[in-house]
């Protein structure tokens, strides 16, 4: 079969594509494209690019790496996969529930194929949205995804295209939508060659890992294409239904079209030209609204955005941590703020930071908000990555989950949580580059000195132990504990699915007797953290759904609850 060959160099002399054994001299065109093409080639032939009679350097656009970032590229025939999906809808985002997992560590072969054999799990618990951690061809065979340098190859290691295609569509016929974590705001260091072929990185703005692409200075609109082509490849090629966006705080962009707005817009768009539903999700450290308001309204245009400060104030009441970017939080009054609308600096003052932070939420939906106890920031990012199970007791583990799937925002959860898993999740990486690999370990010990963590505990990224250590046991699941934690969170989850639409959330919390009360549409939900009996009176027609201590019952119009509890009722959904 031939294949037509292009990319993108516009201050290159010449070009060769590499095929082979042979060499054949490209074609410039219009805008700095060089093209060869009906070159016989078939899917799985390797080939590659020379600059001005330099090395042969893999695909900008490449759609698989077998051997790695520094192999050659592979023909990739998207035509061949026979997809069974062809009922396929999507959901919607608004009533979903969240599940994070990263394929390396999810399942013991740690390939995608490996991710299917756990679907039935997923489906069981009730989840609706799977968001998988990036995929993009990175160093190395283990790693968490964010140094990705191929952004249009999914990981060898994982399983490839084919691989990545197997794990959308089984998770379709098993009723799941597929969110992909993607990285547009820096590329890794190991294997990345694009500033060889062109501008493709700012020369005005970096960002705390370096580099960041050119969304907004000279020729930058090809690479604002090439991002917006990877964007819609996803969504188009693997019939993913949505994009999570990493650190957006970190894209730089003063075009008058930022390019935030640009994305949605064509996942969006190519959605509803395919039938499907799509969404995009940011993650941002901003709070800022216009993210997630409608273009008419001067937004972005974004389905949602993450709300970290409702995970950071859940966390530091329950733990009593305040170190790091926890000495902003800690008081009740911030819990209270951020149950009732997920952001707790909406224009605060920072005292952390220094300055005023956020701006007001209101009028926001509430789905539009994504939140967690733990995600893979906030169990990895940690000197040890160790998970909410090892900071609280089981009692307290239950509350937490109580408050994240009783909330009105959209609630996602971490692989594991849900059961409770004893294995961390830790920071690793593959470099074969010793000095890169160096440079990672020490740069990771001194990103801990804030939360006072002594350097000596924490796991050097390059080990493979580091790696290993991080993988779900998943012969745990059907121990006492552990299966009790998932039954606690398959009925949460059931629960949540019969609740309608949160109209009105009113919260109130009690932090001289460690009491919060919380209540919305339909659902009212009592936590006791203090260190006595809370006796409280319901109504006689309300209903005691769930229970974290077997010895709250109801009593008529009465329940007790005991310390480090949490009791939820079903009532009366209010009228109008």
């Amino acid at each position: 079969m031939t294949h037509r060959f292009a990319v993108w160099a516009p201050d290159t002399q010449r070009l060769d594509l590499v095929l082979g054994s042979l060499r054949t001299a490209m074609t410039r065109g219009e805008g700095g494209w060089w093209t060869a093409p009906d070159v016989d080639a078939a899917p799985g032939a390797r080939y590659g690019f020379a600059l001005d009679g330099g090395e042969t350097r893999p695909d900008p656009r490449s759609a698989f790496q077998p051997d790695g970032v520094f192999g050659l590229s592979a023909v990739v025939d998207h035509q061949v996969y026979r997809w069974a999906d062809s009922g396929w809808t999507g959901r919607p985002l608004a009533g979903s529930v969240i599940y994070e997992l990263h394929v390396g560590t999810f399942s013991p072969q740690g390939t995608f194929d490996g991710a299917v054999e756990r679907l039935p799990h997923l489906v069981e618990l009730g989840v609706d949205m799977v968001e998988l951690m990036p995929v993009a061809e990175f160093s190395g065979s283990r790693g968490w995804g964010y140094d990705g340098v191929d952004l249009f190859a999914p990981h060898h290691a994982y399983g490839g295209p084919d691989g990545l295609k197997r794990f959308v569509d089984a998770s379709h016929q098993s009723g799941l939508a597929v969110i992909l974590d993607v990285v547009y705001n820096h590329l890794g260091p190991a294997g990345n060659f694009l500033s060889e072929f062109g501008p493709y990185f700012s020369e005005r703005h970096r960002t705390f890992w370096g580099e960041t692409l050119n969304f907004d200075g000279d020729a930058s609109e090809e690479v604002r294409a090439f991002v917006l082509d990877n964007a819609a490849m996803w969504i188009r090629d693997y019939h993913t239904d949505g994009l999570r966006l990493d650190a957006i705080q970190a894209i730089a962009d003063e075009s008058s079209v930022h390019i935030l707005e640009a994305i949605p817009e064509e996942v969006h768009r190519l959605g509803a030209e395919l039938g499907r539903s799509t969404v995009v999700i940011a993650e941002s450290n901003l709070n800022e609204p216009r993210l997630v308001r409608g273009g008419d309204e001067g937004g972005y245009g974004l389905d949602a955005a993450w709300a970290d400060d409702w995970h950071h104030a859940v966390h530091a009441v329950l733990t009593g941590e305040r170190a790091g970017y926890y000495a902003d939080f800690g008081s009740w009054e911030q819990l209270g703020k951020a149950l009732r609308q997920a952001w707790v600096f909406d224009g605060a003052w920072s005292e952390r930071r220094k300055k005023f932070r956020g701006r007001s939420p209101a009028g926001l939906a509430p789905h539009t908000f994504v939140v967690a106890v733990q995600n893979h920031d906030q169990v990895g990012n940690r000197a040890v990555g160790d998970r909410l199970a090892a900071l609280v007791d089981h009692a307290r583990l239950k509350i937490a989950a109580a408050l994240l799937l009783t909330s009105p925002f959209t609630p996602l959860v971490f692989q594991g949580e849900e059961w409770a898993a004893s294995t961390p999740f830790q920071y690793f990486t593959d470099h074969a580059d010793p000095e890169l690999g160096r440079a990672v370990s020490e740069g990771r010990r001194r990103e801990f000195e804030a939360f006072g963590w002594r350097s000596e505990l924490i796991p050097d990224p390059q080990d493979r132990a580091t790696f290993e250590r991080s993988r779900l046991r998943w012969e745990e699941v059907d121990e006492h504990a552990h299966a009790d934690m998932l039954d606690w969170y398959r009925s949460l989850i059931a629960l949540r699915r019969g609740l309608p639409p949160a109209k009105t959330v009113a919260v109130e919390v009690d932090d001289s007797a460690g009491r919060i009360s919380f209540a919305r549409d339909g659902l009212m939900v009592r936590v006791n953290l203090g260190q006595s009996d809370w006796q409280l009176e319901i109504a006689e027609h309300d209903r005691l759904a769930m229970a974290s201590d077997p010895s709250i019952r109801q009593d008529g119009g009465t329940l007790c609850l005991p310390p480090s509890s949490v009791a939820i009722v079903e009532t009366e959904p209010s009228v109008g």
